[in-house]
């Protein structure tokens, strides 16, 4: 049976709820000092472990809005998450094949429920499992999700899944066109850029978020 809440430990939570209703991800510990006014990070930490044992949250120390409301506490929250459809892998390195890729928009896939800010508010968004090292220094890791904007025609410096219709093979890099050619340049300094011909190419998304794994 859960104890009581003290005052500011019920503030607390009806802080990080409301929080996590209008923004859809979590607070961090400062958002909660500020938003509670409480006077210093360490009392916010205290209440934040009373309220993970007493099973009203969980809390990933390590990461900076790693809360997580538990129970009925959560279940406003979870009805503002977005189910974004998981189409396959990616390379992060050399060109990977990738099955059906002609239908990525197909509706026959597994699918992940997202908190809204992570695709900013875009349309037609799926994701790709990376596999492969070469966008590391972006931050993308083997085994993460990318989550894309369906576009096919980006901008310069856009990190994007290309596909290369001679080899029919996709891969995850950031796009340069320079006159008929396109450079597709990975964020790792031991891995080398791919150039083709322009018509070789075509862009099937923009990566617009990342999930990290790790």
């Amino acid at each position: 049976m859960k104890r009581p809440l003290s005052k500011r430990q019920q503030t607390m939570l009806n802080y990080i709820k409301d929080f996590m209703g209008k923004n859809s991800y979590p607070p961090t510990v400062r958002d909660i000092q500020t938003g509670c006014e409480i006077s210093s990070t360490s009392v916010v930490d205290y209440n934040l472990q009373i309220l993970q044992r007493e099973g009203y949250l969980q809390r990933r120390r390590e990461v900076s809005r790693g809360i997580e409301l538990l129970g009925e506490t959560a279940t406003s929250t979870l009805r503002n998450l977005v189910s974004i459809p998981v189409v396959g892998s990616i390379a992060a390195g050399e060109p990977l094949p990738l099955a059906n890729t002609e239908q990525w928009n197909d509706t026959d896939f597994d699918n992940v429920d997202l908190p809204p800010f992570l695709t900013k508010g875009k349309e037609n968004v799926f994701a790709l499992r990376v596999k492969g090292e070469s966008m590391v220094d972006a931050l993308v890791g083997d085994g993460d999700l990318v989550l894309l904007e369906s576009i096919e025609q980006p901008q310069n410096g856009d990190m994007v899944a290309a596909w290369l219709k001679d080899r029919e093979e996709a891969t995850l890099k950031h796009f340069y066109l320079e006159g008929d050619k396109v450079k597709l340049v990975p964020a790792n300094s031991y891995m080398q850029p791919i150039t083709v011909a322009a018509a070789n190419v075509s862009v099937r998304g923009r990566v617009v978020g990342v999930v990290r794994t790790m």
